[in-house]
């Protein structure tokens, strides 16, 4: 894709953002358990009188969680019907105010007017368009910027800093939608930001005995931005996809996707502070190879772990996917590791589902 036509050029996500119950506490529990370090602060104390944010990264992954100060403030309109969720997938850009031009041009519903926000150590621009359900995109130009995080925002100094556990950057964010809004969306990322599918999976390739689900992914120009979009399928019991929409309420981000480059260290890391994965049985790592191929890793810590493989025409990838990490059955991770695959695991969809289905069903949501 020619630089010409790519009307929304991105360099990648920005910083993702949650609105928590308990920014706080979710906080440490993201320090702790998935090695974040701390990074910047705003509330009261930096002149933000209505909500509290920290701001977390590892490597090239910034989180942000906030939570509202007062009951009357839409964070906690939000926060009362979806739970703790995505509200922002912000994305880097070279000009925020063209960004927001050529979005809202094509269609896309305004969230933030093109503003510069500033203080002694530069200025960020920022704009923003609204995606489905309550999710936004903001776009941040910060090439201007030198403080920690943006204007607003103070280092975050804290005595408790926990190792990281090798998360690198987001690799994918995955939307789901409502029955029959798949191909609206695909078309609103298509047309609004430039970006092309480039997987589609029905419920041919994603189905086990009791539910089904579609899916399609769609990237950006350069492929540094992918946003698969889930919508649930007929079947005998109630998917994944229903589950999530039902108790998030409405439409929303199912899981962030974060890349690694030794996902057994990542995993093993990950494991020990407390992180609860989906498990597959055991049975899965008995014809891998002839499934996948031969690959690099031993096929014991894999197992011991239950870390997925799955081979594209491009090279392999593994891959594991934690619980739902609130009590709603609603948002979770994945950690990945492409090893020259560009896919997203089509292969292990049905043994995936079906450990999905048995906490669905423990639950009794299936």
């Amino acid at each position: 894709m020619s630089e010409y036509q790519d009307f929304l050029p991105l360099n990648g996500t920005d910083y993702i953002e949650l609105y928590v119950g308990n920014a706080k506490q979710a906080a440490h529990f993201y320090k702790t358990a998935f090695g974040f370090q701390s990074l910047a602060y705003s509330g009261p104390e930096t002149g933000v009188k209505d909500r509290v944010s920290y701001v977390l990264v590892q490597n090239k992954m910034r989180l942000m969680l906030t939570t509202p100060l007062h009951s009357d403030s839409p964070i906690a309109q939000h926060h009362l019907k979806h739970g703790d969720g995505v509200k922002t997938l912000a994305l880097m850009v070279d000009d925020a105010y063209d960004a927001y031009l050529q979005t809202t041009q094509r269609g896309g519903k305004s969230y933030m007017e093109p503003q510069t926000i500033s203080d002694e150590n530069g200025e960020v621009k920022l704009s923003g368009i609204h995606t489905y359900g309550e999710v936004v995109h903001v776009f941040v130009e910060r090439k201007n910027y030198n403080g920690v995080f943006m204007p607003g925002f103070r280092k975050w100094e804290s005595n408790y800093n926990p190792t990281e556990t090798g998360l690198l950057y987001v690799d994918h964010c995955v939307g789901n939608v409502d029955w029959n809004q798949m191909n609206p969306w695909v078309k609103f990322y298509e047309d609004v930001m430039g970006f092309k599918n480039i997987l589609s999976f029905d419920d041919n390739d994603i189905s086990t005995e009791y539910s089904a689900l579609m899916s399609k992914v769609m990237s950006n120009g350069n492929g540094y931005v992918k946003f698969p979009i889930n919508e649930p399928a007929e079947g005998k019991r109630k998917s994944q996809v229903e589950e999530y929409l039902d108790f998030y309420e409405g439409e929303g981000t199912q899981h962030i996707a974060i890349a690694t480059n030794d996902i057994v260290k990542t995993v093993k890391e990950l494991m020990s502070r407390g992180v609860d994965f989906l498990q597959v049985p055991s049975s899965y790592y008995d014809d891998l190879l002839d499934r996948v191929g031969p690959i690099e890793e031993d096929i014991e810590p894999l197992k011991e772990l239950g870390i997925l493989v799955d081979r594209d025409d491009e090279g392999y990838l593994l891959q594991l996917f934690t619980k739902p990490v609130e009590d709603r059955p609603t948002m979770f991770y994945e950690i990945i590791q492409r090893k020259g695959a560009k896919s997203f695991g089509k292969g292990n969809f049905k043994a995936l589902f079906e450990a999905i289905e048995r906490e669905q069903a423990n639950r009794g949501n299936l």
